[in-house]
């Protein structure tokens, strides 16, 4: 449908929108006021990753169309785990090790979104201040007695693992409450009408939308992003190499840099639309330009989202300096050696490779040269050495003296 407000056409224009609980009343409402809406984050690692970016960015739209975010983070159902796209249990962590994660997260959004106190100032809001103290018996008789098992059975996160034949944990099957019901306190306390999320969550959402209807008779909207895949097929955000991570003491800059650069050609533009604050029109102009430029501008203008304008800035020059230049590049990952050491520990302790063996792998294919030039599993990597796994990981090996 063609949307008349700003919020929802800002998101249908640049590709967030898949499933909307009631599109029609949901435009409506954002045409005639403020809009408070919620994205959840449990706290299982100090940073978030690419993954989540989706759903961050669409709390960033919806502020600068004039409504108001709320950040909800786990602290309660993070005890709890979302058997959602999973098909294991959570490894169950302790209240200090939330605690330390919720507090780097927290971090993260101050780039993205505005704290302030204004109508539209986001807030930031612990579930656990609610789900730590509910009574378990008056829980099951004001909460459960809404939920019908049989529906619950029916949901993709369930089934998922139900018909793997993989364990779902009794714990694990209340998550969907738990959620729902955090949908049910933001209403009630911070007026949120809306919960937004990954297309996963579609029947969690549901889920609040009905409670609230039920128990307090509001209405109240759930609205989904498509999954993110890469023109691979690949997750977005999963690499050979692990998780990309939003946070600065998870993964260099440069590295988040080069992770946007090395993107495919048919992902530029939707990925320009998706994860910068470009207009469409200025996205347009790039992408009638060289396609390797645009992929610049997209790895430059994310960085500088996450990371700051100074860090994309200092990402862009040090590749230029390493791969216009042969350079090496004062940001490149850095491994910190008192002598000469062999290729293997170089690879490993740039983080190129996870063991020695993997590291042997990658020698043997072809993938490890030193200065631009392929070695041997023999080789030796003096200090001040450039090493690459490939076309696109490089680092320095540098002398332990000098640090």
């Amino acid at each position: 449908m063609a949307y008349n407000s700003s919020f929802l056409r800002a998101l249908e224009d640049r590709g967030f929108i898949h499933q909307i609980t009631d599109p029609a009343a949901l435009d409506a409402a954002a045409g005639a006021g403020i809009v408070t809406a919620y994205v959840g984050y449990d706290c299982t690692a100090p940073s978030l990753h690419i993954g989540n970016l989706v759903s961050i960015m669409m709390l960033r739209h919806l502020q600068q169309s004039g409504h108001r975010p709320i950040v909800l983070l786990g602290g309660g159902t993070t005890k709890v785990g979302d058997p959602s796209g999973k098909d294991e249990g959570r490894q169950l962590l302790d209240d200090a090790r939330i605690g330390a994660n919720m507090a780097s997260i927290r971090r993260i959004f101050e780039r993205f979104l505005s704290f302030d106190d204004g109508p539209t100032g986001a807030i930031m809001v612990n579930n656990d201040d609610w789900l730590s103290g509910l009574a378990y018996i008056p829980f099951l008789r004001d909460i459960g007695r809404h939920f019908s098992v049989n529906r619950m059975l029916s949901f993709d996160s369930v089934k998922l693992r139900l018909d793997r034949e993989q364990p779902l944990s009794f714990l694990e099957f209340n998550y969907m409450i738990l959620q729902a019901y955090d949908y049910l306190e933001l209403n009630r306390r911070h007026g949120c009408t809306l919960q937004m999320g990954g297309s996963d969550q579609w029947g969690n959402i549901v889920n609040g939308t009905d409670l609230i209807r039920r128990v307090d008779a509001r209405d109240a909207f759930g609205l989904t992003t498509p999954l993110i895949t890469r023109a691979d097929g690949a997750k977005m955000g999963k690499t050979a190499a692990g998780a990309v991570w939003l946070h600065e003491d998870s993964l260099p800059a440069f590295d988040y840099w080069q992770f946007w650069r090395n993107s495919h050609d048919a992902d530029v533009e939707r990925f320009l639309k998706l994860f910068t604050v470009m207009s469409l029109g200025e996205i347009a102009t790039v992408m009638s330009g060289d396609i390797n430029a645009a992929k610049v501008v997209l790895a430059t203008e994310a960085t500088a989202l996450c990371r700051g304008r100074v860090a994309a800035d200092a990402a862009a020059e040090t590749a230029r300096a390493t791969f216009a230049e042969g350079g090496a590049g004062d940001n490149l990952p850095t491994f910190a050696v008192a002598a000469p050491v062999s290729i293997l520990d170089a690879l490993v302790g740039l983080g190129f490779a996870a063991s020695k063996g993997e590291a042997r792998r990658l020698v043997a294919g072809g993938g490890a040269r030193v200065d631009g030039e392929a070695v041997g599993e023999t080789a030796l990597v003096n200090p001040g050495a450039r090493v690459s796994a490939g076309k696109k990981r490089h680092g320095v090996v540098i002398d332990a003296g000098t640090v």
